[in-house]
């Protein structure tokens, strides 16, 4: 299983990613050692993730995610929450 994420960034930015491991990954993000976008902004937060059955979905679902509108992204994160 893939998992595609949205950090939120200590700057109030969103980062949307993938991953194999995602606590691992988070942790990564966390540590400066994830993507060279985060690192400038740490902390991050998992606000949002979905899980996928491989990885060529993992990215087109991510491609997906990073061509919404920021309001469209907050709809996503919100519609997880209920």
């Amino acid at each position: 299983m893939w998992s595609v994420y949205i950090v939120c960034c200590a700057d109030s930015s969103l980062y949307t990613g993938i991953a194999k491991n995602l606590q691992e990954r988070i942790n990564l993000h966390n540590t400066g050692r994830g993507a060279k976008y985060t690192r400038s902004r740490l902390p991050v937060k998992l606000v949002y993730s979905e899980s996928v059955d491989d990885r060529a979905t993992a990215l087109r679902r991510e491609f997906a995610i990073k061509k919404l509108e920021r309001d469209d992204k907050k709809k996503l994160i919100e519609s997880s929450c209920n």
